[in-house]
């Protein structure tokens, strides 16, 4: 069995595209994945299944969401290497002089060859900080999340790609998680 960590994007945000975690997590199992559990109300599954393709997951998971609840959710799925990874490569996560409530990660679903890297960090005010790597945008805001322009928004239409968006401490839970 290989454990995953599926992110969705844009669930039980407000108001939006509401899924209750237990119907999610029976929607998993009815999928036939194992020792499924959630994260918090915002769309955080790890689940185990004998499957190893992330991207096939991925749209599997989509498209029963869809078929279940009625609406589309890009829904990512990573392995926990990948996550590990991503968390090594984060410059703020080490760095004792940053807050780790204001670190964010956004993850991408793959690497974006036409981003508009200037535009984006154009957008920063002057306190926070952005670092991007191919797998995720580490985010360094201060002022919290809801009040920088450095967004989920603004990263998917300047990179051209997919992205969802978690705090330093949901990303550490998570591999907490998949560690067990």
């Amino acid at each position: 069995m290989h454990t995953y960590i599926s992110l969705l994007r844009g669930i039980n945000v407000s108001g939006q595209k509401i899924i209750k975690m237990d119907a999610l997590r029976h929607m998993y199992e009815a999928l036939g994945f194992e020792h499924v559990q959630s994260y918090l109300q915002s769309g955080n599954v790890l689940f185990q299944t004998q499957k190893s393709n992330t991207l096939a997951l991925a749209e599997r998971i989509s498209a029963q969401i869809a078929s279940t609840f009625g609406f589309d959710v890009v829904v990512f799925v990573l392995e926990p290497e990948t996550l590990k990874e991503i968390i090594q490569n984060s410059p703020y996560a080490a760095d004792a002089t940053k807050d780790n409530a204001s670190c964010y990660v956004t993850y991408l679903e793959n690497p974006s060859p036409t981003a508009d890297i200037d535009s984006i960090t154009s957008k920063a005010l002057p306190e926070e900080e952005i670092f991007f790597t191919d797998r995720a945008v580490y985010l360094y805001c201060p002022k919290g999340y809801g009040t920088s322009k450095l967004n989920n928004t603004l990263i998917e239409s300047k990179m051209k790609v997919r992205a969802t968006t978690r705090n330093w401490k949901t990303t550490v839970e998570l591999m907490k998680m998949a560690g067990e």
